[in-house]
């Protein structure tokens, strides 16, 4: 990896993280495309999904220090039930991070006809979010079970192409949730989970096994600084680009374009084989 795929890949990765487009999707197409391939995967990956982490902690650190600040008071008021929330939500992605954990990571393996197929169905929840989701303007709030509902939905969403932000967004509109409160729920319940999943990849990469194939695939520290710095910044203005749209509604376009471009990548991946 040069530090051009390194910077074209971190943008990537910094806008598709927070859009309803699938990162994990794009990243797997932009590898595809760039040729990029080996051990350089992991390694970038867990880079930049850490570069997007931090970007989504900036953003909403006032919201985490209040919750924080709330929760620690060790008693039941708004911020504690908020967290416990956050807490439901993260069950489902636990239970298939630990007990699918190989299944999942099977289907990371440059099939790009496989990630078409998904950024169809991300299509999909877009657009019956979109549709659905107008008819129920009610705005309820987030509760145990519409959370658990929605971490069921980012737990689907650990297949390549298929989007967490825009399956859990969309699977709260569907349910008539407030659109104000979805986006900053969707991005907040999906901090531990990535964090989670890159500290378990960097134990696997730092084993005795594993670590000598990282040094022989030669990623270097300049693509890593470059890739994640990429990453930040554009995941900083895409996250807040996106919290806006959501609170308009405004997420059938991308319906749009994931089904452009997941026929795309289908037609592609068929023609490849």
């Amino acid at each position: 990896m040069d530090w051009l795929q390194a910077l074209l890949l971190g943008i990537l990765q910094g806008i598709a993280e927070f859009l309803p487009i699938s990162s994990d999707g794009h990243l797997e197409l932009g590898k595809a495309i760039l040729n990029v391939e080996g051990a350089d995967n992991l390694l970038f990956t867990i880079v930049v999904h850490g570069a997007t982490v931090l970007a989504t902690l900036i953003i909403f650190w006032r919201e985490i220090m209040r919750l924080l600040n709330g929760t620690f008071k060790f008693r039941m008021n708004e911020e504690t039930e908020y967290v416990l929330k956050l807490i439901v939500s993260m069950i489902p992605v636990g239970i298939v991070g630990f007990l699918m954990k190989d299944w999942v990571e099977s289907f990371f393996n440059g099939d790009i006809a496989f990630v078409g197929a998904m950024l169809l169905l991300t299509a999909a929840f877009l657009y019956a979010g979109h549709f659905l989701g107008q008819r129920k303007q009610v705005g309820k709030p987030i509760t145990y079970l519409t959370a658990f509902i929605m971490g069921i939905a980012q737990a689907i969403a650990v297949m390549p192409g298929l989007s967490r932000s825009g399956t859990t967004i969309a699977t709260g509109m569907m349910l008539g949730v407030d659109k104000k409160k979805l986006a900053e729920f969707s991005f907040l319940m999906v901090i531990v989970p990535i964090l989670g999943a890159n500290a378990l990849e960097l134990k696997d990469m730092l084993s005795p096994d594993q670590a000598g194939a990282v040094v022989s695939a030669g990623v270097g520290t300049l693509e890593l600084i470059i890739g994640f710095i990429a990453a930040f910044f554009t995941g900083l203005f895409a996250c807040s680009w996106m919290i806006k749209l959501v609170k308009r509604g405004k997420l059938i376009w991308f319906a749009v374009y994931c089904t452009v471009i997941g026929g795309v990548a289908i037609a592609w991946g068929m023609w490849k084989a």
